[in-house]
Order: structure tokens, then sequence, then C-alpha cells
């Protein structure tokens, strides 16, 4: 199916959803395996509520993160340098805002925060 055919079909609005935990030395190696299974299960329990994953994965460390600035200049890390990072996102279908902040809470905080985005309808 080609973008805009699923342009086309796509009946519900998009919201991103990010995962902002803090960084853990190991990477995913330190995440707790009920974390993991929670994340993992979700979809499951997404499609029970009627709503759909279009996207989802995970991140790789922040440190293998480059970020380009305006004239070209390319530095390390990210753009934004705090105590927490964005581990992961999901792209869902819902129904409205409720719906997709509902799905958000499906997912497992550990020390951070998961934010809901709407996605703009192009």
């Amino acid at each position: 199916m080609s973008e805009r055919d699923e342009r086309t079909e796509r009946a519900m609005p998009r919201y991103a959803i990010l995962i902002y935990e803090k960084e853990t030395p190991g990477g995913v190696d330190d995440i707790p395996p009920e974390v993991m299974e929670a994340n993992l299960s979700a979809g499951e329990k997404i499609a029970a509520m009627g709503a759909r994953v279009v996207h989802e994965q995970a991140l790789e460390p922040s440190s293998a993160t480059r970020t380009i600035r305006k004239g070209g200049l390319v530095t390390d890390g990210p753009f934004i340098e705090s105590r927490e990072v964005i581990a992961g996102f999901f792209v869902v279908e819902a129904a409205d805002l409720d719906q997709a902040v509902a799905i958000g809470r499906l997912l497992p905080i550990m020390d951070g925060a998961v934010e809901v985005r709407p996605l703009l309808a192009v």
C-alpha cells in the first residue's frame, strides 16, 4: 500500500507516544524483564481497546546520537541534554486524545514519563 493510499484509508487520528526514561548504563540489558514484557505485550492491549499500533521502536543509547545544527555542524549526543532520554516511541491510531492517553498509561514507567502528542494529519 502506498503512503498516499494509507493516508486516504486512515480512519482515526494518529498520536506519537514517546517514552522518556533515565538512561541505564547497560542499555536494554538493564531493563527489568517485567518492564520489557509490558512493552512487548502493549500491542495486544492496544488492539483490545480498538486502537492500532502503526509503528513502535526502541532507540539506541543517546551516546549513539548525532545532532545536526544550523550551518551543518554535527555534534555528538542529543539536541537536548537532560537526565531522561527518549528510550522509544509508538505511533498509534486512536479514536481521540483521551484514548491515546489511556494507551500511554499501559506502558510501564521506570523512572521517567510517557508523552502523548497528536500528529499532524497531512
